[in-house]
């Protein structure tokens, strides 16, 4: 008996030396959400953050003839390569130039697409909608590899404009710039149509119906009414695209005969063993996109909305 009191003393001296863990519903609501972002934040770190890091020390390394890097060292001479040299500098404006038509036409097409989307009812909704998402059920290689047959000289629609008389010869689309920007913009797309279509669901018609009741013809309607509230749409969107087709590797690779940094950085590690140079090309390019995708989100804020919304 004596025992078991002494163990019963010993157990509450521990406890009340211990903190006792909080209770659930004690803690604040910041604290909840941090909790649950913890899973989520330790995945970023370990799978984006990390590697970040790795690369950007083997950026400042020095190359050598037998290893692809000589781990201990430090050196800026690729980021001077980068920065001077003229190939390098065609890669970095080509891989901006896609980015930057497949963004604008990913934009533009998303928004009337989504505009009909969200203007139909019934089953028309329910079939533009999946039209939307059933590529997204395909590998992206594959998606993309599909261009091939029928972009080629010899392909479906060079044999559909000969027959039409449309043109007199086929016509080279792929592999050339033309072929990476219709893989690439099949590839965004969906993503951008949904985007602007989730904040467009949200809106409400008789907004639009009370500006033409006002006189607002249907293109004014559309322009003051319906662009400024689906702006945080259209901004997601547009940074989706941006970020996708400027480091673009798949669509430019099968489709094109231009070089992406995406495609050239991976001859200079896989092919010329210049790793210090690619992670030095890669580090550019990854802040040239934050850049871009900042400058993206101030333009298109200032014409209405609010980016918190999206």
């Amino acid at each position: 008996m004596s025992d078991a009191n002494t163990h019963s003393d010993l157990a509450k001296s521990i406890g009340t030396a211990l903190p006792s863990l909080p209770n659930p519903s004690e803690l604040s609501s910041s604290n909840r959400a941090l909790l649950l972002m913890a899973p989520l934040l330790a995945f970023e770190l370990l799978i984006f953050v990390v590697p970040f890091f790795i690369l950007l020390r083997i950026s400042v390394t020095e190359g050598s003839d037998d290893t692809v890097y000589e781990a201990g060292t430090w050196s800026l001479e690729a980021y001077a390569e980068v920065f001077t040299s003229g190939l390098l500098r065609d890669v970095i404006l080509y891989s901006f130039q896609l980015g930057v038509v497949v963004t604008v036409l990913s934009v533009v097409i998303g928004l009337f697409y989504a505009y009909a989307i969200w203007r139909s009812s019934g089953i028309v909704t329910s079939l533009l909608l999946l039209s939307v998402v059933m590529p997204l059920l395909t590998t992206l290689v594959i998606r993309t590899y599909a261009f091939t047959p029928l972009l080629a000289p010899t392909g479906t629609l060079n044999d559909v404009l000969l027959s039409l008389g449309l043109l007199s010869e086929p016509v080279q689309f792929v592999p050339a710039t033309v072929g990476a920007v219709v893989g690439q913009l099949y590839i965004v797309l969906p993503y951008a149509v949904l985007a602007i279509y989730s904040v467009m669901a949200t809106m409400d018609w008789g907004i639009v119906e009370a500006a033409r009741d006002l006189g607002a013809s249907r293109p004014r309607s559309f322009v003051e009414v319906v662009l400024p509230q689906v702006m945080p749409g259209i901004i997601v969107a547009a940074v989706i695209s941006f970020a996708w087709s400027v480091g673009a590797y798949a669509a430019p690779d099968l489709l094109s005969n231009g070089i992406t940094f995406a495609v050239h950085a991976e001859d200079l590690m896989l092919g010329d063993m210049r790793y210090s140079l690619a992670a030095a090309l890669s580090v550019v390019m990854l802040l040239a996109m934050l850049l871009g995708v900042a400058l993206i989100s101030t333009v298109l804020n200032r014409f209405g909305g609010d980016f918190d919304l999206a």
